[in-house]
């Protein structure tokens, strides 16, 4: 089935239940059920059946979901059975950790190219990879067919580099400068704002 079909909340609750599994297989579990799952991620194991109904069958009666299958069908919907090249635009405080975590090419996510601005940065070398001056952004990007972009600049350059990005033909951007962009319709676009998450916290507190 088409991704375009499939409602964009069900394809974000896709990972989370990788994830789940990821660990329940790491762990030596064989077989799991929808009610096992939703109980670990707080999800109606009716909504997490009807999650996967959009993808096809995947459990079976009496035995439930056998995990490796499954683990190993929602990587391939959603394309994490590859590995995939990913751009890192600014390289300070935040830019330096992102290059630094290991999380994203364990999982099959490598930052290939960065970029700056700051020519005391560029030239500097991180993890075998150079900084980049952010003027051959379109360059290399073409060069190394780069498709998938981390933005962590100053909510105040972030638009111009996100307008780069997309015109040095990047279609999914995972933004941590606290704005939204203004992109083409067909660019994926994901949020990390930490303040934001804060501030929604907070609400409870009192």
């Amino acid at each position: 089935m088409a991704g375009a079909e499939v409602p964009d909340i069900v394809i974000g609750r896709l990972p989370i239940y990788l994830r789940a599994l990821n660990l329940l297989y790491e762990a030596g579990q064989e077989f799991t059920s929808s009610q096992e799952l939703g109980q670990k991620l707080g999800i109606g194991s009716a909504q997490i059946r009807k999650d996967l109904s959009h993808f096809g069958e995947f459990g079976k009666q009496g035995t439930g979901y056998e995990i490796n299958y499954l683990r190993e069908q929602i990587s391939k919907i959603l394309h994490v059975d590859r590995d995939w090249a990913v751009a890192l635009v600014g390289f300070g405080d935040l830019g330096q950790a992102i290059a630094h975590y290991g999380g994203f090419a364990s999982k099959g996510f490598h930052i290939e190219a960065i970029f700056d601005n700051d020519p005391a940065k560029i030239g500097q070398e991180t993890n075998g990879k150079i900084v980049h001056d952010i003027k051959s952004l379109a360059q290399v990007i073409n060069q190394l067919k780069i498709k998938m972009a981390i933005i962590a600049v100053p909510a105040s350059v972030a638009q111009s580099v996100s307008d780069l990005l997309i015109e040095a033909g990047v279609k999914a951007i995972l933004n941590y400068a606290p704005i939204t962009l203004t992109v083409p319709e067909k660019i994926q676009v994901q949020y990390i704002d930490p303040v934001v998450h804060l501030q929604r916290m907070t609400y409870y507190l009192v």
